[in-house]
């Protein structure tokens, strides 16, 4: 199974180790289990991102390296070493690092996400997997490597994040098996859960409501929309990262299958999330507008504006939801 990775290893003695340009709980996990492993062969490895870390994510980081890409710095290293990019096959959400990662002695992916058929990247992608961190630490148990407690406890939130508590469809057998190990290895759920849910700021809060005063639901309840201008931002003074989770609200409501969020940034740049309770595929809607994801999660950024963004999904989504009502 791992055949690909361990070769593309064996082939090198120096890696930069990255991930998407939002950085999320999975992205760090999973690099930072793949550190440990790389340490443990005695293979020098440096995580090098774009993003600086999420504050709700600082808590995985305290004795652990973490360096935000800067071209001065960087560039000579990216030249002399292999790069492993973790939980995205796909270039286009490296951002800025995306041409320095091409000039590296050798390029290779570690996923759990379809392939976008445009990527050019080689590399290695299980999508039965829940996460990467999961898939990574499936490796580090072939491998027999025993990882240390807060690369267990970044691995933890890892899995947890990308399976919503062991909750979304890819949460399987291999999912809690991953998980135990990490409690074997010193992860605390509660302290993690704490963390990540219990630890928000007043002003996400406010963005919450703003949120919901922003909701709209069409097609007969089917289609939520939530649009999330600079502006709100601004007045509720969150942070664009705080945003990341109001996706997720509004399917709660029974009548709801697909949720959108579409949030701009202070620089006017668009994101779109998707989620579907599984009636839709949004990882194809995605994939076409240049992103990916999976079946009931997904994502990309656009830069058609907000209004054409906005007919483009919902002509897409009701083409799909159309269809399976002739079913």
């Amino acid at each position: 199974m791992f055949e690909s990775i361990l070769s593309f290893i064996d082939r090198h003695n120096s890696f930069i180790l990255t991930t998407h340009d939002y950085l999320d709980a999975d992205g760090l996990g999973s690099e930072l289990v793949l550190r440990s492993i790389l340490k443990k062969r005695e293979k020098p490895a440096r995580i090098i991102n774009v993003s600086v870390i999420p504050e709700n994510l600082e808590f995985l980081l305290k004795d652990t390296v973490h360096e935000k890409y800067d071209k001065d710095i960087h560039l000579s290293l990216f030249e002399n070493s292999a790069v492993i990019i973790l939980d995205t096959s796909n270039e286009n959400h490296l951002g800025i690092i995306k041409e320095d990662v091409k000039k590296a002695e050798e390029v290779f992916f570690f996923d759990h996400h379809e392939q976008n058929p445009c990527s050019t990247l080689k590399g290695f992608s299980d999508t039965t997997a829940s996460s990467t961190s999961e898939l990574a630490i499936e490796l580090a148990c072939f491998l027999e490597v025993e990882i240390d407690p807060v690369t267990a406890t970044a691995a933890y939130a890892g899995i947890v994040y990308d399976s919503g508590f062991f909750a979304y469809p890819k949460t399987s057998i291999r999912t809690f098996n991953a998980a135990i190990r990490t409690l074997e290895w010193g992860a605390s759920p509660n302290y993690i859960y704490r963390q990540l849910m219990e630890n928000s700021s007043y002003a996400s809060m406010l963005l919450q409501r703003q949120a919901l005063l922003n909701m709209e639901f069409i097609v007969g309840k089917k289609i939520a929309v939530i649009v999330l201008r600079k502006n709100d931002y601004e007045i509720t003074g969150a942070d664009y990262e705080e945003s990341e989770n109001i996706v997720n609200i509004p399917l709660r409501t029974k009548e709801t299958e697909v949720s959108i969020l579409i949030k701009e940034n202070p620089k006017g740049d668009i994101r779109c999330s998707l989620r579907s309770k599984g009636m839709v595929d949004v990882s194809k809607i995605a994939r076409d507008l240049g992103g990916g994801g999976h079946v009931t999660a997904a994502g990309f950024r656009s830069s058609s504006g907000i209004d054409s963004t906005l007919k483009k999904l919902l002509a897409d989504i009701k083409a799909q939801l159309d269809l399976c009502g002739e079913q």
